[in-house]
């Protein structure tokens, strides 16, 4: 698989090589989805919590006598049918959210989404980006020079989801300067993962050749 290499400037650089194994793999949108959730699982902080009616006060006396009143009989305001009282079925800081992912579905999953975007003209190659300082303008007018590519003109927009930065290192001077940009998230490629992948419109491949084989590692 052959795809175009650009400058940073926009400009076609010549071709790269893609292995099928990575961006050719067959698109599996439930293996996707149950690993997509999996993983949104496994960020929940589970910190919501309610309390039950051991744990909320007041309720030790009896509210009225069990019998004469004309009214129903109650034994405690704690009741879950008080205002006021304990919550039944409530979240409870107690429980654990995390799901298990097999290291094989997180890879064919993040390979599928990958191939996916690729296919539909969603991942633009660059073969590299040296800033001389950190300079948001320095980035701005790199996201402008991309954004002339046909398929990523929206590349330039203020969405959070605009496009991931995938870099072979981190770079503190790409990683400041592009800081400031909402629509441009700056990340590793040995943490790309298929939540990250699918959650941005674009994905921008800097030093193709360093990132494929970081991706490639993650099949042994």
């Amino acid at each position: 698989m052959e795809t175009t290499l650009y400058t940073q400037t926009g400009t076609a650089s010549g071709k790269t090589t893609l292995p099928k194994s990575v961006f050719g793999v067959k698109w599996n949108s439930d293996l996707v989805h149950q690993v997509v959730v999996a993983m949104q699982a496994n960020k929940r902080a589970g910190t919501a919590h309610t309390k039950d009616r051991s744990e909320v006060s007041g309720g030790g006396k009896k509210p009225w006598a069990q019998k004469g009143t004309g009214r129903a009989r109650h034994g405690s305001s704690r009741s879950p049918i008080w205002v006021g009282g304990g919550v039944t079925f409530g979240p409870r800081t107690d429980k654990d959210y995390s799901q298990k992912i097999n290291k094989k579905m997180r890879t064919k999953a993040l390979f599928s989404v990958l191939s996916k975007k690729l296919s539909d003209n969603k991942v633009l190659f660059v073969d590299s980006i040296s800033l001389d300082a950190m300079k948001t303008k320095s980035a701005v007018s790199i996201v402008s020079a991309l954004s002339k590519i046909a398929g990523f003109e929206k590349l330039s927009s203020k969405k959070p989801t605009t496009a991931l930065l995938a870099l072979p290192a981190m770079d503190k001077a790409i990683e400041k300067s592009f800081a400031n940009l909402p629509g441009i998230t700056v990340g590793l490629a040995k943490d790309l993962n298929a939540l990250d992948a699918i959650s941005f419109n674009h994905i921008i491949v800097v030093n193709p050749k360093e990132i494929v084989s970081a991706l490639e590692a993650k099949i042994k």
